[in-house]
């Protein structure tokens, strides 16, 4: 799993280190395919645990996906 870190824009932000396609991982989709927005939305009700929760979480608000 390859780490990737965000540094930070604007005085008063942390870098934020995160594992890359951890979600893809997390929802058991392939790391070359989109996924699916069931799977995402199923993920942000916590249906697959509280990790991918938050994975889809910080997917969704940092990455902007």
């Amino acid at each position: 799993m390859a780490t990737v870190t965000l540094k930070k824009k604007k005085a008063g932000q942390k870098t934020i280190s995160f594992h890359k396609n951890g979600l893809h991982e997390s929802l058991n989709v392939p790391v070359g395919e989109k996924i699916p927005a069931s799977k995402r939305a199923a993920a942000l009700a916590g249906n697959y645990g509280a990790k991918a929760r938050k994975q889809a979480l910080f997917a969704k608000n940092v990455l902007h996906h």
